[in-house]
C-alpha cells in the first residue's frame, strides 16, 4: 500500500471504509466470496424451473433473542429486515466498534427490495389473530428498514431509507459519504438488501437471460440472472479513522449522483448523458484523472443494450488515451443482479481487489460484444485474474450503478493508505469474549482461534479491537496471552468447553480491597509491574523518593535489585523500618494501577500493616503521610524485644486455655485460625502445649504483624506521629481490621485509634464477615500473593459463588506479575466489573484489526412454521425465579401480559418491555385490563405503563399506593414503539 496523494484538503474531503458485512449467494462469508471471485465461479442455482438466480441460504433463519425481538413477531418481520439487521451488527463489528459504547453519532442510510412480503402476512391473517392490518404494515414494511436498525443498535445519526431501484445501495453510498462531510454523523452504515427467494426468479422478466447464465460485455450475453443479497459498508471521515487506528478498507475520494431526465427512449432504459455527468462529476469532485483509474466495476447487467450504453458513457467520461488500460468488469456475472444490493456488493468487489492487488476476470466471458467498440477505448474485458501490484502512485477503481427511473451513481475508490508496522511487543495481553449464550460464547473462541491460527494478526491489535468494538454481554470468558500460539492454544480450550466458566453476569457488582500486611521480601515479584506499567512505576519511584533520605538507600534497590544481585540483597538484613515501606509501596503502587484501569474500591479492609494502603485509598491517609507512618512503625518495631509467631488451626476460645506468660493471640484470622505471638522462651512452652494436644503451629515470620510487647511510651510516640500528619475522615467505608466494623469518621480523626493498631489484636475474620455481607461484593486482594483472599475463601460467609481475584502472583522472583494482572483484571471483567481498556495499552498506539463477528444463534422464523412461544427476552434473567403475583391485582396484570406478550413465566418484577413488549403491545394490554380489573380502577395510559413497567409498579399505581423504589431509567430513554425492544 502506498500514502494516499494530494493534499491535505484532499484528505479532509476523503472517506474510510473501515467495516464490511454481506450476504452472498452460493458463499458462507466474505473470505469465501473473494475466493470464489478469483476462481471465477458461478454462484447462482439452477432451479427446477431450469431458470438460475443467486440464493442465499438460510434467510428464514434468524437470531431473534439476540435482537430482543419476541419470538410471535419474528415470522411476521420481513427477512429483508432480519437479514440486514444482522449484516449492520456483524459490519459494525468488522469494523471493531460496539455502537452502545461509541461516543459519536452512528447513521445508517440503505434501501431493500419491493418483495411481497405483506401481501402474504394479508393471506394467512388466521396466524397473527392479534395483530392488525396496521402492525402488519409496520413490521413489514421496507419503509422501517433503517429505522428498525438505528432503534435496535441504538444509533444516534441519521437513518435514512433510501429507493432507487438498482442504485439505490450506491445512492446510500453517497448520501453517507456526504452526511459525514457535513457532520450529520460521525461513522455511517451503508448499503442494501434485496432477499426475494426463489419467487424472484419465476418473474416473468424480459430481461432475464434464458439460459441463465450472466455474460456482461459478452458477444453472447442474452439477458440478467435475478440474485438475492445484501451488504453494508461502514464509513468514517478518514482523517478520523487515521487518528482513532482504525484498520482501513479503502478509501473513498469522489461520489456523484445525476439523473438521466427525459432524454432516453423511455423510462426504464438507460442514458448514456445521464452516466457520463455522474462519472466525470465524480472525478471532479476527487481531483483525479482518469488515466490513474485501473479497474471499473460496472453495472453490467449482461443486457446488450444496458451493456452497450454503460461502455459507451464510460469512454466519453475518460476521454480519449491510450487504449485499454483499465480493466472492466462485473461481479453480477458470478452472483447476479442483487437489486437494491448490487451497487454495494461491487463496491464489496473493489475494496477485496484493492486488498489483495487482484483484478478477478468477469465470470462466463469469451469475446466481447462488438457493438461496445471496447478496442477503441480505455477498457479491457477479460476472463482471467489480473495481478494489480502496487506502483508509484495509488490504486483506484470506479464502481458504477445505474437504476431504472435513471438515477445514476459513480463511486471513485483508492488503496487504503499505508499502514505502519506493528511495533515489536512481547508484553502479555489481555482477549475478552463475550456472547449472550454459552454456546455462542464457545463458537466465538473457536472463531477468534482459527483466525489468528490462519492470519498474522498482532496479539496486541487483537486485544484492543475485542476490548473496545465488541458489546459485553452476560456470558464471558478470556484469555491471556503474550503471542499468537498461546493464544490459540487458550482459545482453542475454551472453545472446547460445554460452559462458560463461571456464571452469567448479572449487575455491577462492588469491590472490595484487600492489603496484605505480610510479603516484604516477597514485593520483587512486581519486577515486570515496574518495568511495563508507567502508573505502578510512577508510585514506585514517589515513594522512593519520599524514604530515600530517612533510611539511606533507595528503596528500589531492595525492591528490584539490580541483575546479579539478587542473592547479595536478598542475603542483606532488612529491618521493619525498611520492610513497612516497602509494603506499602508495593500495595499502594497496585491500588494506583487498578483505579487507572477503571477498578476502584467501594470498600477497602488492610491487614495490620496493610492498613497503610488502605487507609490511602479510602482517603483517611496521603501517601506521604503513610509513609511516614510506615516508616515510624518500623523503626519502633525494630527496638522492640525480638519474638516468636504462629498460626494456630484452633478457635479462640479453645486457645485461650493453651496460652500462658507473655503469649497473646494477635489475630483471628478466621474462625478457627488464631495468630499467635510471643517471646521466645515462652513460645517453647506453647509449643508443647499444643503438642499435647495434637496441635501443629505453623511458625510465621515476625516482624509484619501487631507486636504485645510494645511499651506505651511507644504508643504515644506513634500517636504524636499520627497526629502530626493529621488524618481525614474516610471517603469511602474502610472496615476496621481491629473492631470489624467500618472506621468511624471520629476514630479515622483520632491517633489514639491508630496506635491501638499497634498493639490490640487483629480480627480479620470479623472484617471480612462485614465485607462478606454484601452478596454481590467481589474480593480484590491488592498486594503479593493470595493469603487473604484464601483466609476469605475459608470463611463461613464466603458463598461458593464468590469472586475473590488475586493481584499478584505467589512466587517471588518477579515471574508473572504482568500476566497475573491482567489475568485479575481479566476475572474482574468477567465478573461484572468495567475496566478502562485504554490503561492497558500504554506506550503503544492501540489499532482495530478485523477479527471473527458474533456467532448468531440462529432459530427458523418462516410463515409455514408454528410460532413459538416467549420465553423471556435478552436481559432478562432466565434461571432466576421469578416473584409470583400475590395479590388480585397482580394476578389479574400477569394473566393479562401472558395472553399478550404470549410469556409462560411473568414475575411481579419483570420488565414490560423487557419481555418483548412494545407500545402496540402495551395499548392492547389496556384494552383487556380495563375490563378485567373492573369500572373502580382509574384509567390508564400508555405512559403509566411506562412509567410503571414491571407488574409490582403498576399494581402499585391502580391500587393507589406508594409504589416500589426501582432504579430510574436511562436519560435517552423513550417509549419503544411497534419494533420491539432495544438491543442491550
Amino acid at each position: 500500500m502506498t500514502a494516499i496523494a494530494g493534499t491535505d484538503e484532499d484528505m479532509q474531503t476523503a472517506v474510510a471504509v473501515i467495516g464490511m458485512a454481506a450476504r452472498i449467494p452460493g458463499v458462507a462469508d466474505i473470505d469465501a466470496f473473494w475466493a470464489a471471485l478469483v476462481a471465477g465461479r458461478d454462484l447462482t442455482t439452477r432451479l427446477e424451473s431450469r431458470r438460475s438466480y443467486g440464493m442465499v441460504d438460510g434467510t428464514e433463519w434468524f437470531d431473534a433473542a439476540f435482537f430482543g425481538v419476541p419470538p410471535q413477531e419474528a415470522p411476521v418481520l420481513d427477512p429483508q429486515n432480519r437479514v440486514f439487521l444482522e449484516c449492520a451488527w456483524e459490519a459494525l463489528e468488522h469494523a471493531g466498534y460496539d455502537p452502545h459504547t461509541y461516543p459519536g453519532a452512528i447513521g445508517v442510510y440503505a434501501g431493500s427490495g419491493e418483495t411481497d412480503h405483506l401481501a402474504v402476512l394479508r393471506s394467512q391473517r388466521r396466524l397473527f389473530p392479534d395483530m392488525t392490518d396496521g402492525r402488519l404494515r409496520l413490521v413489514s414494511s421496507r419503509d422501517f428498514l433503517t429505522g428498525q436498525v438505528a432503534y435496535k443498535l441504538n444509533l444516534r445519526g441519521p437513518a435514512v431509507t433510501v429507493h432507487t431501484g438498482c442504485s439505490t445501495s450506491l445512492v446510500a453510498v453517497h448520501l453517507a459519504s456526504q452526511a459525514l462531510l457535513t457532520g450529520e454523523c460521525d461513522m455511517a452504515l451503508a448499503g442494501g438488501v434485496t432477499l426475494r427467494g426463489a419467487a424472484g426468479a419465476e418473474e416473468d422478466d424480459d430481461l432475464l437471460s434464458p439460459e441463465g447464465r450472466c455474460r456482461p460485455f459478452d458477444a453472447d450475453a442474452d439477458g440478467m440472472v435475478g440474485a438475492d443479497g445484501a451488504g453494508i459498508v461502514v464509513l468514517k471521515r478518514l482523517p478520523d479513522a487515521l487518528a482513532d487506528g482504525d484498520h482501513i478498507d479503502a478509501v473513498l475520494r469522489g461520489w456523484a449522483l445525476s439523473n438521466d431526465g427525459s432524454g432516453k427512449v423511455s423510462f426504464t432504459a438507460p442514458s448514456v448523458a445521464g452516466q457520463v455527468a455522474a462519472i466525470r462529476s465524480a472525478h471532479l469532485l476527487a481531483g483525479v484523472s482518469p488515466e490513474t483509474i485501473g479497474y471499473v466495476e460496472a453495472h453490467g447487467t449482461g443486457t446488450a443494450i444496458g451493456d452497450t450504453i454503460e461502455v459507451r458513457a464510460l469512454s466519453e467520461a475518460f476521454g480519449p488515451g491510450s487504449p485499454q488500460r483499465c480493466v472492466l468488469g462485473s461481479v453480477k456475472s458470478n452472483i447476479g443482479h442483487t437489486d437494491t444490493a448490487a451497487g454495494v456488493i461491487g463496491l464489496i468487489k473493489v475494496v477485496l481487489s484493492l486488498r489483495h492487488g487482484l483484478i478477478p476476470g468477469t465470470a462466463h466471458f469469451r469475446r466481447p460484444n462488438p457493438h461496445l467498440d471496447l478496442a477503441a477505448g480505455p477498457f479491457v474485458v477479460t476472463s482471467e485474474v489480473t495481478p494489480w501490484p502496487p506502483g508509484d502512485r495509488p490504486r483506484r477503481a470506479g464502481v458504477n450503478s445505474t437504476g431504472i427511473g435513471g438515477t445514476n451513481a459513480h463511486l471513485l475508490v483508492e488503496e487504503a493508505p499505508a499502514a505502519p508496522l506493528p511495533p515489536d511487543d512481547d508484553r502479555y495481553h489481555l482477549l475478552p469474549l463475550s456472547a449472550r449464550t454459552a454456546p455462542a460464547l464457545a463458537e466465538s473462541a473457536a472463531r477468534l482461534g482459527a483466525r489468528l491460527a490462519r492470519d498474522p494478526v498482532a496479539v496486541a491489535d487483537a486485544a484492543w479491537t475485542l476490548q473496545t468494538g465488541r458489546a459485553a454481554f452476560a456470558h464471558r470468558a478470556f484469555v491471556v496471552c503474550r503471542d499468537r500460539d498461546e493464544a490459540v492454544r487458550a482459545l482453542t480450550g475454551l472453545a472446547e468447553r460445554p460452559q462458560a466458566p463461571g456464571d452469567p453476569v448479572a449487575g455491577t457488582p462492588h469491590v472490595a480491597f484487600l492489603f496484605p500486611g505480610r510479603g516484604g521480601r516477597d514485593a520483587g515479584m512486581t519486577r515486570e509491574l515496574y518495568a511495563q506499567e508507567p502508573v505502578f512505576r510512577a508510585a514506585i519511584d514517589d515513594c522512593a523518593a519520599q524514604v530515600g533520605a530517612d533510611l539511606g538507600l533507595d528503596l528500589r534497590q531492595v525492591l528490584y535489585p539490580e541483575p546479579g544481585a539478587e542473592a547479595e540483597a536478598e542475603a542483606r538484613p532488612t529491618t521493619m523500618a525498611v520492610c513497612l515501606p516497602a509494603i506499602f509501596a508495593v500495595e499502594h503502587a497496585m491500588a494506583e494501577l487498578w483505579e487507572s484501569r477503571g477498578v476502584g474500591p467501594h470498600a477497602v479492609l488492610g491487614y495490620g500493616p496493610g492498613t497503610y494502603a488502605a487507609a490511602v485509598s479510602a482517603g483517611v491517609l496521603t501517601r506521604a503521610d503513610a509513609l511516614s507512618l510506615a516508616l515510624t512503625h518500623g523503626r519502633l518495631l525494630d527496638r522492640s524485644p525480638e519474638v516468636a509467631v504462629f498460626a494456630v488451626p484452633l478457635p479462640e476460645a479453645d486457645l485461650l486455655p493453651t496460652l500462658a506468660g507473655d503469649m497473646t493471640i494477635i489475630a483471628l484470622d478466621g474462625p478457627g485460625q488464631c495468630v499467635v505471638s510471643g517471646t521466645t522462651a515462652g513460645a517453647e512452652r506453647f509449643l508443647q502445649r499444643l503438642a499435647a494436644r495434637g496441635v501443629d503451629a505453623r511458625r510465621l515470620p515476625a516482624g509484619s504483624v501487631a507486636h504485645p510487647v510494645l511499651a506505651d511510651d511507644v504508643l504515644e510516640e506513634y500517636a504524636d506521629a499520627v497526629a502530626s500528619v493529621r488524618p481525614r475522615a474516610p471517603r469511602l467505608p474502610w472496615i476496621s481490621d481491629r473492631t470489624g466494623a467500618p472506621v468511624t469518621a471520629r476514630d479515622a480523626c483520632d491517633p489514639a485509634y491508630h496506635a491501638g493498631h499497634l498493639r490490640g489484636t487483629i480480627r480479620f475474620s470479623d472484617a471480612l464477615q462485614t465485607l462478606l455481607a454484601d452478596s454481590a461484593g467481589i474480593l480484590l486482594e491488592v498486594g503479593p500473593g493470595g493469603t487473604l483472599g484464601s483466609l476469605a475463601r475459608q470463611h463461613p460467609g464466603c458463598g461458593p459463588r464468590r469472586t475473590i481475584v488475586q493481584s499478584l502472583p505467589d512466587a517471588p522472583g518477579g515471574a508473572g506479575s504482568a500476566a497475573e494482572s491482567l489475568r485479575a483484571t481479566g476475572e474482574l471483567w468477567q465478573a461484572g466489573v468495567s475496566v478502562r481498556w485504554s490503561a492497558l495499552h500504554t506506550g503503544r498506539p492501540p489499532r482495530r484489526v478485523p477479527l471473527p463477528t458474533y456467532p448468531f444463534q440462529r432459530e427458523r422464523f418462516a410463515l409455514d412454521a408454528p410460532t413459538p412461544v416467549a420465553e423471556p427476552a435478552p436481559g432478562h434473567d432466565a434461571d432466576r425465579t421469578p416473584a409470583d403475583p400475590r395479590t388480585p391485582v397482580e394476578k389479574t396484570i400477569a394473566e393479562v401480559w401472558r395472553d399478550v406478550l404470549r410469556v409462560r413465566h411473568v414475575g411481579v418484577d419483570d420488565d414490560f418491555f423487557e419481555l418483548g413488549g412494545h407500545s402496540l403491545h402495551a395499548t392492547r394490554m389496556l384494552a383487556l385490563l380495563g375490563p378485567a380489573l373492573g369500572p373502580d380502577v382509574p384509567q390508564l395510559t400508555i405512559m403509566d405503563v411506562f412509567d410503571h413497567a414491571t407488574i409490582r409498579e403498576l399494581a402499585a399505581l391502580v391500587s393507589g399506593s406508594d409504589p416500589p423504589e426501582r432504579a430510574a431509567p436511562p436519560a435517552d430513554r423513550e417509549p419503544p414503539d411497534a419494533s420491539g425492544g432495544r438491543l442491550r
